[in-house]
């Protein structure tokens, strides 16, 4: 029987745990399995509760933060946790951990700093309630990704030619490409000192509503593809 390639098991076999490793695969399977309760449980509570975010935003949740301090702040830790956590393991980095690594600090580099240092919101304030839910969220994501990338899966030099990694990569490209570039039509939205709300125009808004939210989700659907 022919297994489909997308089906073939990794190229190196699977799971590789150092001797020293800080947690055994039962518990970090378990840890992701309540990792994926916790999202379904948000997921249903969100389409009762509108989150104080954006143009949403309300004193009404309590203290408040500058939106651009509130940012960086609530995703530094994905980008920190995940890069310690990657250097700290001792499994084999070859080529396709490095464009992994690469990827993901890319993002969050653009997502901690770039981002909300253009973006146009000075004198916004946010609810201290987002940056403290989201710390939390982007320690853990941080956390479970650098945690396999470090300590529990090599890849040989050979992956960067397998499916998988050719349809992720180009996923998770062309993700970021429409996220930032969506970001920036938002961005130019308003003159420098207009205010109100605008909706946008042309480009991906003519199809989806949040185009630059769609592209984040193809980047993260082709980062599972891709490091499989």
């Amino acid at each position: 029987m022919v297994v489909p390639f997308l089906l073939q098991p990794p190229v190196v076999p699977y799971p590789i745990i150092p001797q020293h490793c800080i947690m055994d695969m039962e518990t970090f399977h378990l840890v992701n399995y309540v990792w994926i309760g916790i999202a379904a449980v948000t997921f249903l509570a969100l389409q009762k509760v509108t989150a104080p975010y954006g143009r949403h935003s309300s004193d009404s949740w309590g203290p408040t933060l500058p939106n651009k301090l509130g940012w960086i702040l609530m995703e530094a830790p994905s980008l920190f946790t995940f890069a310690i956590l990657f250097r700290l393991g001792d499994v084999a980095h070859n080529s396709p951990a490095w464009f992994f690594f690469a990827a993901w600090v890319i993002h969050y580099i653009n997502r901690t700093f770039i981002f909300p240092l253009r973006t146009r919101t000075k004198g916004k304030h946010m609810p201290i309630l987002i940056p403290l839910t989201a710390i939390f969220f982007n320690l853990v994501n941080g956390g479970l990704n650098g945690y396999y990338l470090g300590f529990v899966r090599t890849y040989d030099a050979s992956w960067l030619a397998t499916p998988q990694m050719i349809i992720g990569a180009s996923l998770f490209i062309i993700g970021m490409l429409v996220n930032i570039i969506s970001d920036e039509k938002l961005m130019r939205l308003r003159k420098p000192g207009e205010t109100g709300y605008k909706i946008p125009q042309g480009w991906l808004f003519k199809y989806i509503s949040c185009p630059n939210l769609a592209g984040e989700m193809v980047e993260w659907i082709g980062f599972a593809i891709m490091t499989w």
